[in-house]
């Protein structure tokens, strides 16, 4: 690696605090070569552990290119130090093409990035060291030992804190001050939320909204309406967040959220028509097929230009691996403060090992596991779709069990809850009796299909097979297929009498 030229200010004595100069360089020569690289060691790795501070404002403006979606290398950094005064004793901004003078740096960078982070920690264990000893020394009668003590352990306990990893061990005082204040949260809400919106009210009063790190699985078989519940939970919970903000409430206490759709079937442009359908009430075929009238357009393009501005981010990248997902959900979180993931859906992720096509069942049991994981370290729900297995369809009663599952048991295992989407509907339709209407027997049939057809129109069930947090159960919703809406279901016995 060429020789590097350093300047410090000799009162800070540099030779008694730990450091590793070439370790930083190095690292940040790896960075600007591979910004990949930056996702490993950004949640851990901030610009105040770097000891030499020229470099601590290099990694910091390498994050905030890579935050832009540009590329970070000496070029694109230049006009950035330009002015920098500690750049200008190191030679200029051609310093920045001297650190990425080494490519052997990328073998390391990740234990370079833990060798920086850990010298970091013991500067810091040696300043509170030196305050201990100073405040030790002191004898004068206002002193407090058992303060002092006291002092000390607050200052190794932030020390032990430091470096943006989130989780870790927790007090009981802190877990309680989380608990009271989702329990605060579910309280003002005035409808017993204490987690995200899912915009359904009977859904929210059964699991309370979606919670923080719980990782939901909707699974149902085709045609049952998985995606469209899905868009709809997305769009209610990102619209709720909208409205909240336009409401001078504080973000911490809003039920809603911005949205990650990560839509790995369909197009982007695909999900925002059913969507725009949805809130335009605009039938989805007629979009589709250009064969709106005036109006309906208008509504359509009216509903488009009142939400340009909602906070749902689609991801529509084919053949993701679970680890690339994490990444882009860590990116969107940083960038966006993503409150809310959606998956669509997860047999279609990929796992990273060599052989992850060989055992399907393994696979999957990695893909399950590597979502729990993100909900738990963005702190975020997940909400997964899942398809079922066919042997639902040779049962007489249709509606899916656990067991039903596609694939693996660490499904059903890993999920916090599990819900599943049927209509009767479908399966109705699907029975239409076949045959002359002239005849006694099909015209009997043909009634009676016509009488069930009526008794299952627009209904639909979620069915809460697992919920860690509570009971399981049923939830009557309304499905109006031709928008692929899901609202709230009002049976028409509870409505108030019309007064003669």
């Amino acid at each position: 690696m060429p020789e590097l030229k350093l300047i410090h200010d000799a009162t800070v004595e540099p030779q008694t605090l730990p450091h590793n100069i070439e370790a930083e360089a190095a690292l940040l020569g790896a960075l600007m070569i591979d910004n990949r690289l930056v996702e490993d060691v950004q949640l851990k790795l901030k610009a105040e552990h770097f000891y030499e501070p020229i470099h601590g404002r290099i990694y910091d403006a390498i994050l905030k290119l890579v935050d832009r979606n540009m590329v970070a290398n000496p070029v694109t950094l230049k006009p950035m130090f330009d002015g920098d005064e500690g750049m200008k004793e190191l030679g200029g901004p051609a310093y920045l093409a001297q650190l990425t003078g080494s490519g052997a740096a990328l073998i390391g960078a990740r234990d370079f990035a833990e060798q920086v982070y850990d010298l970091a920690l013991l500067r810091e264990l040696v300043g509170v060291g030196r305050e201990m000893v100073e405040n030790a020394l002191d004898t004068s009668e206002s002193v407090d030992p058992k303060s002092q003590i006291e002092q000390a352990e607050v200052a190794l306990y932030r020390v032990a804190e430091q470096g943006g990893e989130q989780g870790g061990t927790k007090s009981f005082l802190q877990a309680t001050r989380l608990a009271v204040a989702q329990a605060e949260k579910a309280q003002n809400s005035g409808g017993h939320i204490s987690g995200v919106t899912t915009g359904l009210e009977d859904v929210n009063h059964r699991t309370g909204g979606l919670q923080r790190s719980d990782l939901l699985i909707l699974a149902g078989r085709p045609g049952m309406g998985k995606t469209s519940l899905a868009t709809n939970i997305a769009f209610n919970a990102a619209q709720r967040w909208r409205r909240d903000l336009q409401d001078g409430i504080d973000p911490a206490k809003s039920l809603g959220s911005p949205v990650a759709f990560f839509s790995l079937e369909m197009s982007a442009d695909q999900l925002a028509t059913r969507i725009l359908a949805e809130q335009s009430g605009v039938v989805g075929s007629k979009i589709r097929s250009g064969s709106l009238s005036r109006d309906e357009f208008n509504q359509f393009a009216r509903a488009a230009a009142e939400l340009e501005d909602l906070p749902l981010f689609i991801d529509d990248t084919p053949g993701l691996t679970i680890a690339a997902l994490r990444t882009r959900a860590r990116r969107m979180k940083r960038k966006h403060g993503i409150g809310l993931i959606i998956v669509d859906y997860l047999q279609l992720l990929t796992g990273g090992g060599k052989n992850s096509g060989d055992n399907r069942v393994q696979e999957i049991s990695e893909i399950s596991r590597g979502l729990k994981t993100l909900a738990k370290e963005l702190n975020v729900p997940v909400m997964a779709l899942s398809q079922l297995s066919r042997q639902v369809e040779q049962r007489e009663d249709k509606r899916p069990q656990l067991s039903d599952l596609r694939e693996s048991g660490s499904i059903e295992q890993d999920a916090d809850i599990v819900l599943f989407v049927y209509r009767e509907e479908y399966y109705v339709a699907a029975r239409e009796p076949k045959g002359d209407s002239q005849d006694g027997k099909t015209a009997e049939a043909y009634n009676a299909w016509v009488q069930e057809m009526q008794d299952a129109f627009q209904k639909a069930e979620l069915i809460i097979a697992k919920q860690r947090h509570g009971a399981t159960g049923k939830v009557r919703l309304k499905f109006e297929s031709s928008i692929t809406k899901f609202s709230d279901y009002i049976d028409d016995a509870y409505l108030p009498q019309q007064m003669g």
